[in-house]
């Protein structure tokens, strides 16, 4: 399967890609390809059936900047290729889409104390994460879904998840679990996901920049549903703060 951002070339150095007004056809149906396709980027510059098979295919992830070639099928221009990706402005390509460094809490942010701020960015993310309470995960998950793939589409969502999650999935795990353990993984969870949401700049359901905020200060909530006590998990993962909402004033 395809991801984002694709793109081809006949090895001459010149890259052939769906740009922003490109993909909102396609998005709006009125072109009748698929965002990210190799064919239907090659179909749509008029290589069709045999002479796609003569194009370079390529494949670049803005977010680790990771260049990787799908096919070379004639002069290997991959070089250039790799150069015009890392060169590119990718609103161009998807203006929602937020270029930023990933941002692992426990070891990219040491943070050993909490402040009133904190707390109170803490006490905003509560109020979002109780009001849907009954499936807060599928809430906050599918609120991010549908709103992304409408926008931008599916490759370009799943480009971000899968490049956030890589980078920051099991040493948040692993690094709660240590601290913490018990009754608290629907709400982390749902701190990765609203993490997601911060690379793609567009209105949400829910307001999701309080876990945002937290995360890139390097802190990570957590809920204990037995106790019914919040965690604030900081450098290495450790426990920073943990009590009541109501008691943050």
């Amino acid at each position: 399967m395809c991801k984002f951002f694709s793109l081809v070339s006949k090895g001459d150095g010149v890259a052939m890609y769906f740009d922003y007004k490109i993909r909102k056809q396609i998005l709006n149906k009125k072109l009748n390809y698929e965002l990210d396709s190799h064919t239907s980027i090659a179909d749509y510059f008029s290589y069709k059936a045999e002479k796609e098979d003569k194009l370079n295919k390529y494949e670049y992830n803005p977010l680790t900047k990771v260049f990787t070639i799908d096919q070379l099928n004639t002069y290997d221009d991959s070089k250039k290729i790799e150069k015009f990706c890392n060169e590119l402005d990718f609103k161009l390509i998807v203006p929602e889409l937020i270029i930023k460094p990933i941002i692992r809490p426990f070891k990219d942010r040491q943070c050993l104390e909490v402040t009133k701020d904190d707390l109170k960015l803490l006490k905003k993310w509560a109020s979002v994460w109780d009001s849907v309470r009954d499936s807060v995960w599928d809430s906050v998950r599918d609120s991010v879904w549908d709103s992304v793939e409408a926008s931008v589409g599916a490759s370009v969502w799943a480009s971000v998840r899968d490049s956030v999650r890589d980078s920051v999935w099991d040493s948040v795990w692993d690094s709660v679990w240590d601290s913490v353990r018990d009754s608290v993984w629907a709400s982390v969870g749902d701190s990765v996901w609203a993490y997601y949401g911060s690379f793609i700049d567009i209105k949400y359901k829910y307001n999701l920049k309080p876990a945002q905020e937290l995360w890139e200060k390097g802190l990570v909530p957590a809920y204990n549903s037995k106790d019914k006590i919040w965690y604030l998990c900081g450098a290495n993962g450790k426990i920073v703060w943990q009590g009541k909402i109501s008691n943050i004033k």
